[in-house]
Order: structure tokens, then sequence, then C-alpha cells
């Protein structure tokens, strides 16, 4: 009888033992999971306006709201997948500052600027949208060396690219180029694989160029078409995509045309909410191609 009860309580231990590796297996697992959840680092989609942020933002789960000055940041989630809306402010100064600000603070693995854009290129219309092969400021320029009275001629200014040296980019010649900043590779290929999705436009990959100007002489615009190449213009994309690339995060511009002023298409807010739609299969797409989905 004894030697039955010492089997029963031998036996009782090695089911509580059990028991207990299995919890605590258990709750391992879920604090590496809650730990991977937490290293994940999340995708940030740009929008300089209301209506060019908040429909992408209502389409996430989870979200909370940051601010920091006048930048507001809604983190959530899509597919499970930590992502971060930030309305920006439009023009370069305000994307800049929100771009530094996002990194420092949640160390983004991916950026896309995205947004509504005025057409360079007529071939272009209102819907359609330019995937940003390339990204450049067109308000970066040295103007000619004339005097007093000679008058004033934008169409031989040239480019200055204050990328090239830390001394004066006024004075070096090498700095007299444009500087492109490249749309990152595996960004363009999510793009390209959900184009299909897109119905409202065609879409097309091209050169975004981003300046604190707007542009409204045909002339000028079709000056900025032929010397840079761009396919549309706005006043944000350059700004990020220069702040992305000093900390080397994988940097996207993607424009839709709400205008085209060579071709006389009009202006069209309902633009903004189209090109949200797109990006947001776009970052669907991306996030399918990340290491652990």
């Amino acid at each position: 009888m004894k030697n039955i009860m010492v089997r029963k309580f031998v036996s009782l231990t090695l089911i509580a033992v059990l028991l207990v590796s299995v919890f605590t297996g258990c709750s391992s697992m879920t604090e590496s999971a809650g730990k991977e959840m937490e290293t994940q680092r999340p995708i940030m989609v740009q929008g300089p306006m209301p209506i060019e942020a908040e429909k992408f933002a209502d389409r996430l789960e989870n979200v909370k709201e940051e601010k920091s000055g006048s930048f507001v940041f809604y983190i959530g989630t899509l597919d499970n997948y930590p992502v971060i809306v930030a309305k920006t402010g439009k023009g370069m100064e305000n994307t800049a500052a929100a771009t530094a600000v996002a990194i420092e603070r949640y160390n983004p693995i991916a950026i896309i600027n995205q947004g509504t854009s005025g057409g360079h290129d007529a071939d272009l219309n209102v819907f359609d949208i330019v995937l940003g092969e390339r990204t450049t400021n067109l308000g970066s320029l040295k103007t000619a060396d004339k005097d007093e009275n000679q008058g004033i001629d934008p169409t031989v200014w040239k480019p200055m690219d204050l990328m090239a040296s830390e001394g004066s980019a006024g004075e070096d010649p090498n700095a007299e180029k444009i500087r492109y900043y490249e749309g990152d590779k595996e960004l363009l290929a999510a793009a390209n694989a959900v184009i299909d999705t897109y119905t409202e436009g065609k879409i097309v990959q091209g050169t975004i160029g981003s300046a604190d100007v707007w542009n409204n002489e045909v002339d000028r615009i079709k000056w900025f078409h032929e010397k840079y190449g761009t396919s549309v213009e706005e006043m944000e994309g350059a700004a990020a995509a220069q702040i992305a690339g000093a900390y080397d995060i994988a940097f996207l511009g993607i424009r839709i045309l709400s205008n085209n002023k060579v071709n006389g298409g009009k202006y069209n807010p309902e633009t903004a909410a189209a090109n949200q739609g797109y990006v947001y299969e776009v970052v669907k797409e991306y996030i399918s191609t990340l290491p652990g989905k």
C-alpha cells in the first residue's frame, strides 16, 4: 500500500512539473511574440494635408494619435504589422522636420511620401499616378551672375546640388548638377505588383519634382520637364527623400495628378482619396514581403 502511495505521489509530481513546463513554455512564447511585435520597425506613410493623410489613417486598426509640434502621427496596424501615418504639413521645411522627428522617434523600416501633385507631362492626366523612380529638388538653384539692370532670366539658372560638398555649394563647380534621390527598389516592386488594383487612371514610373513653389507658368513647367525630366511637381517629396537618405531609410514617393496645367486637366480633390487607396494596397504588398510575414 505504501509503495502504491509513493508511486501515485511521484506520478502526480511529474504531471505537475510537466504542466509547469508547458505553461512556462507558453508564457515564454507569448512574451517572445510580444517582444517581436515590439521590435518590428513600422512602415511610415506621409501625407501633407488632412485630405492626403486621414483617409489612410482611417483604414488602420488599433490607432492611437501622437503629436510633436505641429506634426500628427497616427499609430496603428495593418495586417498585424505596425504602420504610422504622418500628417506632415505642407512644404519642404515641414516635411524635413517631420521626417527627422519620425525617424528618431519611431525608427521606420520604410517611408512612403504620397499625396497630390501637378502634372508636368502632357501625356499624364488627372487621376494618373507617378511612382517616384527618382525625386528631385526643383528649388535648389543658382542664378546667373548679372549686374544691376541686366535683368532676370530663370531659364539660365543652374541646378545646385546641396549634397555635393561640405563647403560652399555656390562656389563648388561639382555642385552644379541635379541631385536625384532614387526610389527604393523593394518599395517600387511592391508598388508595381499591385498596379492592377488601381482602375481610376494609369500608373507610371517617373521623376517627382519638389519645391516651395507653385508653378503656374506653362513655359516654366515645360522647362523643368525638359531639363529635369519631371513628370509631376509637389512641395514635399524631395525633403523627405533627403532626410530618409541621411538615415539610410528606404524611401518612395507616390503622387497622383490632381491637375495638369500643360494639358488643361482641371483640379479634382477626389484624387487624394484615390491615391491613398492605392498606397494602402502597396503597403499591404510590401508587408507581405517582409521577413516573418
